[in-house]
C-alpha cells in the first residue's frame, strides 16, 4: 500500500469500512464482502463540474441516458453542502460477463422542437466549456487514464461530455486526442465508452467470489444509426454542427471487459488514482522551506528569551531600582500594559469565535490523518467539520466571557449574543446570497431548503445554548493579572516606523503565509479545479508549523514594541498573524487570474463569495493563535519582575 507521509491508504480505507462508514455502491460486497457470478454492478453517477465554471450540474440535465428505476444513495451532510448528486444509470454489468457495443439508449434531437433546441443547447455548453462526467463502481471513482509528458500516466476521476472545434479551427480541450476531429465550428459527443474492471481474485487467498479493485475507462466518439446493431469499433465520430439545421440523433452505446489481477489487494485499490497524482516531492519541498522559517523564527525567540530577557530580568530585579527606572524598556510600561482594550467586546467575541474554529480544525485533521475523513468516504469531511463546530459552541462562549470580565466588561449578555451570533451570521448570509445564485443557475451545488433549515436548527438548537453553558462558566471567573494597572495612562513616546502599528502589523503576515502557500494552492486545486485531495499527513504537518509561525511571529513583534514602550498589544497581537488572511486572499486573487479559466458573472461572484467566507474563518483562526502566543508571553515576562 501506499504511504503519504503517515497515512497509510490501506489503513485509511480499511477504517473507514470498519466503521461503516462506506457507501457501499456495490450491494452485494456491502452485505458480504466480494462479488460472484451472480453479482448485478450497477455504476452510480455524479454531478458534472468543468474547470471553466464553478456551475456544476446533476447527471440529469444534460439528457443523458436514465435509469427507468432511478434510485439515489443516501447522502450525508457533507455531501449535500459540496453539491453531490450521486443517482443510479443504464450502465449495468453482469460480474465476468464481457459486453461489446452495447446500446443504452437513442436521443432524438428536432430541428423544429423548441424543448429539443434548449436540450441541446444545453449540450453545447457542456461541451464547450469541458464539463465532466463523474462516474462510481463500487464506490470508486471510474478513472480515464491517459499518457502525459515524461512517460508517466495520469489517471483522471472524470472524463469529459465532447469537445469542440472552433470556427477557426481550433481543437479545445479533448479535442486534439483523435485527429478525426477537425471540422471547424463542429463539437464531438463522446457517446460510447470503453470500460475495464479489474478484479481480485478470491481464490489466491482462499476465500470465495472476487473484489473490484479497479475500474478505468476510454471515451469514444462513434456515429451509429441503427440503435439495435451498433458498431463501436471505426467509422466516422458523433458530430454536433455548431448550427442546429437538422435533426441530429445521439446513440449511446458501452464496452465492458473484466480483467483478473491478483497483484493489486483490494485496501490499495485507490493507489493507482493517488500515485499519478504527482505532488509528493513538491510538498516536501514545501515541507523543508517551512520547517527553515520555523528554525529560523524559534532561534530568534530562543536569542530573545534566554539572553535579551534574561538580561532584562535581572537588571530590572536589581537592588538598586532608582537607576533601573530611568532606563527605558518594557517594564516601564509595567503599570499600563495590562490596560483594557478599546472594542474589548469585539476582541473577546473574535477571539471566542477563533477559539472554536481552531479546535475543530485540529480535531478534524487530525481524524483526517488517521485515515476516518478518506476520499472513500464522500462527504465525510465537511460532515465531521459542521458537527464540532456545532458541539463546541461551550469553548468559545467560555473564552469570550472570560476574556471580556477580564476587560472589565458589563453587558455580558450582548457578548454571550455577539459570540453566538456575530461571526456565524456573516458566514451564513454569504453563503445564503451564494446559494440563491446557485438556484437561480439551477446548480445541482444549491443547498436544498430542508438542508438549511437544518443548518439553522443546528446552529440555534446547539451551538447557541452550548455557547451560553460556556459563557456562564467563563463569567465566573477572570484571569489574574500579574501587575496592577495604573489609574493614569502613560503617554507613549514617539515611534520609529517598524514599531509603529501598521508596518509591524503587515510584517507579521508575511512568514505564516510564507509556511502555508504552496499546501494552500493544492487545496484551491481541490476546490476549484476538481482534484482529489488525500494528503493530509502534509496538512495537518503544515497546520502544526502554521501554528508555531504565528505564535513566533507574534511574540517576537510584541517584545518589539513593549521596548518601544507601546502598550497596545491586545489588538496588535490579534491583527499581525490575523494579517495572513489578507496575503490569503491576494493570493486567492492571483490564482483566479493565473491559473482558472473561469468565466461568466455568476461563477466569478460564487468564486470571490467562497473565498470571503475561508478568509474570515482563516482570519480568525491565525488571529488566536497570535493573541494567545502573545497573551501567554506579556503574563511570563510580567510575573517575573520585581515591581514596587
Amino acid at each position: 500500500p501506499k504511504l503519504v507521509f503517515g497515512c497509510d491508504i490501506s489503513l485509511l480505507l480499511t477504517l473507514t469500512i470498519a466503521i461503516g462508514m462506506d457507501m457501499g455502491i456495490l450491494s452485494t460486497e456491502r452485505q458480504t464482502g466480494f462479488a460472484s457470478s451472480q453479482t448485478v454492478i450497477q455504476l452510480f453517477v455524479n454531478r458534472l463540474d468543468s474547470v471553466e465554471s464553478v456551475l456544476p450540474y446533476e447527471y440529469d440535465v444534460f439528457d443523458f441516458c436514465k435509469d427507468a428505476k432511478e434510485k439515489r444513495p443516501s447522502e450525508n451532510l457533507g455531501q449535500v453542502l459540496f453539491g453531490e448528486r450521486i443517482e443510479s444509470s443504464p450502465y449495468k454489468f453482469n460480474f465476468k460477463q464481457n459486453v461489446k457495443c452495447k446500446a443504452v439508449c437513442k436521443k432524438d434531437y428536432k430541428k423544429g422542437d423548441q424543448d429539443d433546441v434548449t436540450k441541446l443547447d444545453f449540450l453545447k455548453m457542456g461541451m464547450q466549456l469541458n464539463y465532466q462526467h463523474h462516474w462510481i463502481i463500487d464506490n470508486m471513482p471510474v478513472t480515464w487514464c491517459y499518457d502525459v509528458e515524461d512517460g508517466q500516466k495520469y489517471c483522471n476521476p472524470g472524463f469529459p461530455i465532447g469537445c469542440l472545434v472552433t470556427a477557426d479551427g481550433r481543437a479545445k480541450d479533448a479535442c486534439v486526442i483523435n485527429s478525426e476531429f477537425n471540422k471547424k465550428n463542429t463539437f464531438y459527443v463522446f457517446n460510447h465508452v470503453d470500460i475495464k474492471i479489474t478484479f481480485h481474485s478470491g481464490a489466491s487467498e482462499g476465500w470465495r467470489g472476487a473484489r473490484l479493485v479497479a475500474a478505468t475507462l476510454e471515451p469514444k466518439s462513434i456515429k451509429n444509426t441503427d440503435e439495435n446493431n451498433p458498431t463501436c469499433e471505426g467509422g466516422s465520430p458523433m458530430e454536433v454542427p455548431g448550427e442546429f439545421d437538422n435533426d441530429v440523433s445521439i446513440i449511446y452505446t458501452y464496452s465492458v471487459t473484466f480483467e483478473q489481477n491478483d497483484d493489486i489487494k483490494w485496501a490499495s485499490r485507490w493507489d493507482y488514482i493517488l500515485v499519478s497524482m504527482p505532488h509528493t516531492n513538491i510538498q516536501w519541498f514545501s515541507i523543508m522551506n517551512s520547517l527553515v522559517i520555523v528554525l529560523f523564527l524559534s532561534g530568534m525567540v530562543a536569542m530573545i528569551m534566554l539572553r535579551t530577557l534574561h538580561k532584562d530580568i535581572a537588571r530590572y530585579n536589581q537592588v538598586d531600582q532608582e537607576d533601573a527606572q530611568e532606563e527605558s524598556g518594557w517594564k516601564q510600561v509595567h503599570g499600563d500594559v495590562f490596560r483594557p482594550p478599546r472594542k474589548g467586546m469585539l476582541l473577546s467575541v473574535f477571539l471566542g469565535q477563533g477559539t472554536q474554529i481552531f479546535i475543530m480544525t485540529f480535531i478534524t485533521l487530525f481524524l483526517a490523518c488517521l485515515g476516518f475523513l478518506s476520499p472513500a468516504n464522500r462527504g465525510a469531511l465537511m460532515t465531521c467539520a459542521v458537527v464540532l463546530w456545532v458541539l463546541l459552541g461551550t469553548p468559545a462562549g467560555y473564552v469570550s466571557a472570560r476574556l471580556y470580565k477580564t476587560f472589565g466588561g458589563e453587558k455580558w449578555k450582548t457578548n454571550v449574543l455577539l459570540t453566538a451570533l456575530l461571526c456565524p451570521g456573516i458566514v451564513f448570509a454569504d453563503f445564503f446570497l451564494m446559494n440563491l445564485i446557485l438556484w437561480v443557475e439551477g446548480s445541482s451545488a444549491a443547498i436544498p431548503f430542508g438542508t438549511l433549515v437544518a443548518i439553522l436548527a443546528l446552529w440555534f438548537g446547539i451551538s447557541v445554548p452550548l455557547t451560553f453553558v460556556g459563557a456562564y462558566f467563563g463569567f465566573k471567573k477572570a484571569i489574574e493579572q500579574p501587575v496592577r494597572t495604573n489609574q493614569i495612562p502613560r503617554q507613549i513616546p514617539e515611534q520609529s516606523f517598524f514599531t509603529k502599528p501598521i508596518p509591524g502589523i503587515v510584517m507579521g503576515g508575511i512568514l505564516p503565509f510564507g509556511c502555508i502557500f504552496i499546501q494552500l494552492f493544492f487545496i484551491l486545486n481541490s476546490i476549484w479545479s476538481h482534484q482529489m485531495y488525500y494528503m493530509f499527513g502534509f496538512l495537518f504537518l503544515v497546520f502544526i508549523i502554521l501554528l508555531i509561525t504565528c505564535s513566533e511571529a507574534t511574540i517576537l513583534l510584541c517584545y518589539f514594541h513593549l521596548c518601544a514602550e507601546d502598550y497596545h498589544w491586545w489588538w496588535r497581537s490579534f491583527l499581525t498573524s490575523g494579517f495572513t488572511a489578507v496575503y490569503l486572499f491576494i493570493y486567492a486573487v492571483h490564482y483566479f487570474f493565473s491559473k482558472l479559466q473561469i468565466i461568466g458573472a455568476a461563477s466569478t461572484i460564487l468564486y470571490f463569495g467562497y473565498t470571503m467566507i475561508m478568509v474570515l474563518i482563516f482570519f480568525l483562526f491565525t488571529g488566536t493563535i497570535g493573541f494567545f502566543a502573545c497573551f501567554w508571553f506579556v503574563n511570563k515576562i510580567y510575573s517575573v519582575v520585581k515591581v514596587d
